[in-house]
């Protein structure tokens, strides 16, 4: 069964983190943003401008956590060798597991592979997955000291000649949700980040719109989870006042992680 939103006090941001996360703006950023201008394949660094260095003294120091688990490469093994969807299995090119430190302090959960992702065999590999390298950067990590997976590990089918991906179905993810839950269970991260509606369906069964749910807490199975955009809809959708949003909800996650925030990480994306 999906677990379902606790009734918890703190269900929101609590005043005092809203009031610290209101303050990082001023009164710029009140103004009204405008689209960005679109070319036909615009670079990352021009639809999310941020400094992905954020000065090497930022960056959270490389620490000895050990390799994976006995019990983790258990679970890998298990995943590669999953049938229970004949039609994912019949499609794929391979099984996506996750990527990342499997003792991570935090975690990124996405909808399901794409085309890049499952030639690769790695989530968030594309464009998507560039913007969302970025993002983990500028907040002061390496991408190797989170955890990235998926809450569906294959690829969804698509019909034979056409392009694209389409969104996992709500039986799929309910079939391959134990095996997200399994992960997060032997990875124990603080804080998790839910990559978009699709993921926030999965992990909670809701049908919210993102913009309900995003910039404030949840829990899955007592671990606090912010949900936010999807990098692809970032790359869709250039208004300053989106990207702000998502940036905000990555200081939220700092926050709650008690890690120090930069002015400068503190004022992208706002209103000039």
């Amino acid at each position: 069964m999906l677990s379902r939103l606790e009734n918890r006090p703190d269900f929101r941001a609590d005043t005092s983190t809203l009031l610290r996360i209101a303050s990082l703006g001023t009164a710029k950023n009140q103004a009204t943003c405008t689209e960005t201008p679109v070319s036909e394949d615009p670079k990352i660094d021009q639809i999310f401008p941020l400094d992905a260095t954020v000065g090497s003294s930022q960056l959270m120091p490389e620490t000895d956590r050990g390799d994976a688990t006995p019990l983790f490469e258990e679970l890998r093994s298990s995943v590669l060798a999953c049938t229970k969807c004949p039609h994912l299995v019949a499609f794929r090119h391979s099984v996506v597991f996750g990527t990342g430190d499997p003792s991570a302090e935090l975690m990124f959960v996405g909808e399901a592979p794409g085309a890049d992702e499952d030639l690769q065999g790695e989530p968030f590999v594309g464009r998507a997955g560039e913007l969302l390298t970025k993002i983990i950067e500028t907040m002061g990590y390496r991408r190797s000291q989170v955890y990235i997976a998926n809450v569906l590990k294959c690829r969804p089918d698509m019909p034979q000649g056409s392009s694209g991906n389409r969104q996992p179905t709500r039986t799929e993810m309910e079939t391959c949700l134990p095996y997200l839950r399994k992960q997060i269970e032997l990875i124990q991260p603080k804080v998790m980040v839910a990559l978009g509606a699709t993921a926030m369906r999965g992990l909670f069964g809701k049908e919210e719109p993102m913009n309900q749910m995003r910039g404030r807490w949840h829990f899955f199975d007592s671990i606090p989870v912010m949900a936010t955009f999807h990098p692809s809809y970032l790359l869709r959708n250039q208004a300053l006042s989106v990207k702000r949003k998502v940036w905000e909800d990555m200081l939220q996650v700092l926050e709650r992680l008690e890690h120090s925030i930069s002015e400068k990480q503190k004022n992208y994306f706002l209103a000039r």
